[in-house]
C-alpha cells in the first residue's frame, strides 16, 4: 500500500502543537491532542480590525477599494473632511469638500470619486455634487432633487443616486449622472425609503435596507427600471453599509430597534441573501463602506452616543483553516 511519503515526498509531521502559520494542504499529527490535522482554505469571510480614521464621524460617504479608498463628509456637525486609505492607514487631505455636509452618498474610485446630496445647516437637503481627482474637489452640476439619507452606486462618469428624504418625505426618485449632469430616471424605487444602502453600477444597481420601518427589501436596477428582488435581507435594518456589485454584494452594520447597533454581515448572490458567521468586531450604525463582496471596507459610524473611527477589512475566503481528520 502506498505511503504518504511516497505520494507527497515527505512524512506526516509529528508536532506537540499546531503550527503557527500553516500553509494550505499541510498535514500533521498533534501529539498533545492526539489528532491528525490538515489545513484547508476557509470559505467563510471574516472582519479584521485595521487602523482608525483620523476623524471619528458617522453618516460618512466613501468610494474606492479596500487598498485604495476614500472617505468624505459626515457628522457630528457637517464636515468636508476627506481621508484616503492605502490598505493600511488613513491620510487626511487638507482639501475637503467645497460644501461641508452629512448624510451624503458617494461613487467611484479614490482618484475619480463623486460626492452628491446630503444635509447642510441651511436650508437642509442639498443636491450639490462634487468630483474628486485624487487631490482636490470640484463643484459640478447639482442633482435635480435635493435630498439626504440617500444611496449611490457606479463610477464618477456613470453614477446612480436613489432614495433619501427631503421636506416632501421619503423618496424613491432615481437620477443618473453622466460625468456632466444629472438626469431623472422615469423609474423610481418600488419602496420609497431613506437611510438605505446601495451597490453596483449605473446599469446594474442594487438598493437594500432602509426605513421608515427598518426593512430588508432589495431592489435591482437594470439601467431603466427597478424590480423588487424575491430575496430580502435576513436581518432587517437601516443605516447600514454596502459594497460589491448587483450579483455579488455585501451588507453590514446598521440598526434595528430595539437592537441599537448591529454587526451582522450578509452576502447577496443576485437572488438571495445569506447571513455570514463573521460579524463586524465593532457593531455600529451610520457607517461607511465600499469595496467588493470578497474585499470590503467598513469605517466610521456611531455607537450611540460615541462616534467611531474604527476601520475593518472584510476578506472572503478569509485564509487557511485548521481542520481535524476524524475516522468513524
Amino acid at each position: 500500500m502506498a505511503e504518504y511519503k511516497g505520494i507527497k515526498g515527505f512524512k506526516v509531521q509529528y508536532l506537540s502543537a499546531d503550527p503557527s502559520d500553516p500553509i494550505i494542504g499541510q498535514t500533521w499529527y498533534n501529539s498533545t491532542s492526539k489528532d491528525l490535522k490538515y489545513t484547508s482554505l476557509s470559505t467563510t469571510g471574516s472582519w479584521a480590525t485595521g487602523n482608525n480614521m483620523n476623524t471619528a464621524r458617522f453618516e460618512v460617504a466613501g468610494a474606492g477599494t479596500q487598498t485604495a479608498g476614500l472617505a468624505f463628509g459626515g457628522s457630528p456637525s457637517p464636515t468636508g473632511a476627506t481621508e484616503e486609505y492605502d490598505g493600511t492607514s488613513w491620510v487626511s487631505n487638507p482639501t475637503g469638500l467645497n460644501t461641508a455636509r452629512t448624510y451624503l452618498a458617494g461613487a467611484g474610485i479614490q482618484t475619480a470619486a463623486l460626492g452628491f446630496g446630503g444635509a447642510i445647516p441651511s436650508p437642509g437637503g442639498t443636491g450639490a455634487t462634487e468630483e474628486y481627482n485624487g487631490a482636490t474637489w470640484t463643484s459640478v452640476n447639482s442633482m435635480n432633487t435635493a435630498r439626504y439619507y440617500l444611496a449611490g452606486a457606479g463610477i464618477q462618469t456613470a453614477a446612480l443616486a436613489f432614495g433619501g428624504q427631503n421636506p416632501s418625505g421619503n423618496l424613491g426618485a432615481t437620477e443618473e449622472y453622466d460625468g456632466n449632469s444629472w438626469t431623472t430616471s422615469p423609474s423610481s424605487l418600488a419602496t420609497a425609503r431613506e437611510l438605505l444602502s446601495g451597490a453596483g453600477t449605473q446599469t446594474a444597481g442594487l438598493a437594500f435596507m432602509g426605513t421608515p420601518a427598518p426593512t430588508g427589501i432589495t431592489e435591482e436596477y437594470n439601467g431603466t427600471t427597478w424590480a423588487t428582488s424575491p430575496g430580502s435581507i435576513n436581518t432587517t435594518r437601516a443605516q447600514g453599509a454596502g459594497a460589491g456589485i448587483q450579483t455579488a454584494a455585501l451588507a453590514f452594520g446598521g440598526a434595528n430597534p430595539p437592537v441599537t447597533n448591529l454587526g451582522a454581515t450578509e452576502e447577496y448572490d443576485g437572488t438571495s441573501w445569506t447571513t455570514s458567521p463573521g460579524s463586524l468586531n465593532t457593531a455600529r450604525r451610520a457607517l461607511g463602506g465600499f469595496g467588493t463582496q470578497t474585499a470590503g471596507l467598513a469605517f466610521g459610524g456611531t455607537l450611540g452616543p460615541a462616534n467611531s473611527a474604527a476601520t475593518e477589512e472584510w476578506n472572503s475566503p478569509s485564509g487557511p483553516a485548521t481542520k481535524t481528520i476524524t475516522v468513524s
